[in-house]
């Protein structure tokens, strides 16, 4: 494929995410999804591990640490709290809270990188949260708001997996670190599904065709195609053309879950929605001219 397609299949990938989260509530628990999807994630890596004998690079003694991080807190906890979150707020809320992780990418930039921000990187920042506190002010006080709150509160892990990502080997192929972060994310995720076996969690699990779809799109797609197309798509083109096609994908979870009557779209939706990816695209303006 060409990697324009690549990024348009990783765009619609992403942008079914929060569907696919809403569709398994009531399904199967958010901890023991993330858990069964890693497996499979970690399923669909392994053959080409396995023929290019890639375990030493997996296994090292330099990267372990670094890649048990990234799969703590770029795998297994946002995405566990993401599908909690779920189950309190809608797809659309969903996907444009997440945006806020780009809050996270500027204010780590500044704090561990020593980068002073661009006139764009803030313009970008300030509408992005513009987008976010017309979502957050919507929902106050109502169920939505809790899953809101998880979300915005969570998306910093994922800036800090993608920052010790960022100190990885350059000669390290994808494919690896696409593993590293399905099989390093089990060790948090066994922990969790014990502490949580303790505290008497209800573990939803009900075999239908729904789950058998639900566990094939996060194990084999988002956890595992999602990360190959990425990587094929910001190796050949401007990252910052990847960045922005990629960060639009909130408008496509809107015409899913809309067009799938999932719930009725509001003005404060909209604006929210209008806000993020704008201060998105203009932050994504940045990134050539940044060479991030």
């Amino acid at each position: 494929m060409s990697p324009l397609t690549a990024a348009w299949i990783c765009w619609a990938i992403v942008g079914f995410s929060p569907v696919v989260g809403k569709y398994a509530v009531g399904v199967i628990h958010p901890a023991l999804l993330v858990f069964l999807g890693t497996l499979l994630g970690v399923a669909y890596f392994a053959p080409w591990i396995i023929r290019h004998r890639k375990w030493g690079e997996l296994l090292a003694k330099e990267t372990r640490w670094k890649f048990l991080f990234i799969g703590t807190f770029g795998t297994a906890l946002p995405f566990t709290i993401f599908l909690l979150a779920l189950q309190y707020t809608t797809p659309v809320n969903a996907a444009i809270l997440q945006q806020s992780e780009l809050i996270y990418s500027l204010l780590f930039a500044i704090v561990f990188l020593k980068e002073i921000p661009s006139r764009e990187q803030l313009t970008g920042s300030v509408l992005v949260v513009a987008g976010v506190l017309c979502i957050l002010l919507h929902g106050k006080y109502t169920p939505c708001w809790k899953g809101d709150l998880l979300i915005v509160g969570s998306t910093w892990m994922l800036q800090a997996g993608s920052t010790v990502a960022k100190k990885l080997p350059s000669s390290l192929d994808y494919r690896v670190i696409g593993m590293a972060r399905n099989l390093f994310a089990l060790p948090a995720l066994v922990v969790m599904l014990v502490v949580l076996h303790c505290l008497h969690t209800q573990w939803t699990f009900v075999p239908s065709l729904k789950l058998w779809a639900i566990l094939g799109y996060t194990g084999f797609l988002k956890y595992g195609l999602a990360m190959v197309v990425w990587y094929l798509a910001i190796r050949a083109l401007d990252l910052s053309k990847v960045t922005a096609i990629y960060l639009s994908y909130p408008v496509l979870s809107l015409i899913i879950s809309t067009v799938l009557g999932m719930e009725k779209i509001g003005l404060m939706q909209v604006l929210g929605l209008v806000f993020t990816l704008a201060g998105a695209y203009w932050i994504s303006l940045t990134v050539k001219k940044h060479g991030h």
